[in-house]
């Protein structure tokens, strides 16, 4: 029983971050962010496979949850700039870590992949 409960604690942290760092976009997000800060038309154009509304939105999903820290800067026009947080800095090694994992099992899948295309 208190091994059930340990797994189902594991579960429910993983659904956490998941909840966080599951919406779209947000790992490219923060990977583009890990680089240093960057303002909105930047990371736009940075990151052109998002469309602009999608960005907006995961930026506040982002911000909402204290990974990326929104500073406005009062100029005319008024400057917005985007970074991580310490908590989404902190998250930059587990994108490392993914990364390497990725390129990893990359080889093998492709090479299971043709293997079914001969058989």
């Amino acid at each position: 029983m208190e091994q059930d409960q340990k797994v189902e604690q594991d579960f429910s942290n993983i659904c956490l971050v998941l909840q966080i760092l599951g919406a779209k976009w947000a790992f490219l997000i923060i990977a583009e962010l890990s680089k240093g800060p960057k303002r909105f038309n930047q990371l736009n154009r940075d990151l052109a496979i998002v469309k602009t509304q999608s960005l907006s939105n995961a930026l506040r999903h982002l911000e909402d949850n204290g990974i990326v820290l929104r500073q406005v800067f009062p100029t005319v026009p008024v400057t917005v700039e985007y970074s991580l947080t310490e908590k989404g800095m902190d998250f930059k090694t587990a994108l490392q870590e993914m990364e390497r994992w990725a390129a990893r099992w990359n080889g093998q899948e492709l090479s299971q992949e043709d293997d079914r295309k001969k058989a």
